[in-house]
C-alpha cells in the first residue's frame, strides 16, 4: 500500500480531474500545446475561470506552462496524465458501448 501523503496526492488528481470544466480543458491538452486564450474557446470557460483551473492543475503538477513574452502556454505535464486521460476516456467509451442505456 503506497503511503498516506501518496495516496492523498493520488486523491487529488482525480478530484482534478472529477470537473467537466478541467477535464475539457485537459482533453484540449491531448492535442498539444495551447494558449489560456484558445483554452478557453476549445473548453467553453471564461479565460478568467481558464486562468485560475489551469493554475490550479499547474499546482498540482497536471499541467505545465511555457512563457515567450507575455503569453503563456500549457501542456500536459507528462506522459502519465496523458496515458491517465486516454484510459479514463476509453474505459467510458468502452462503458457506454456495453452498457448504451448508461450513455443516456
Amino acid at each position: 500500500m503506497p503511503a498516506e501523503k501518496d495516496l492523498a496526492d493520488t486523491a487529488d488528481v482525480f478530484g482534478l480531474l472529477a470537473d467537466p470544466g478541467r477535464l475539457r480543458l485537459l482533453l484540449a491538452l491531448l492535442e498539444g500545446e495551447l494558449c489560456v486564450c484558445d483554452l478557453a474557446v476549445v473548453s467553453g470557460l471564461s479565460e478568467s475561470s481558464a486562468s485560475h483551473a489551469l493554475r490550479l492543475l499547474r499546482a498540482h503538477r497536471v499541467v505545465a506552462v511555457r512563457r515567450a513574452g507575455r503569453m503563456a502556454y500549457y501542456r500536459l505535464d507528462d506522459a502519465h496524465v496523458r496515458m491517465l486521460l486516454d484510459l479514463a476516456v476509453a474505459h467510458t467509451e468502452h462503458t457506454t458501448a456495453i452498457h448504451p442505456e448508461r450513455g443516456e
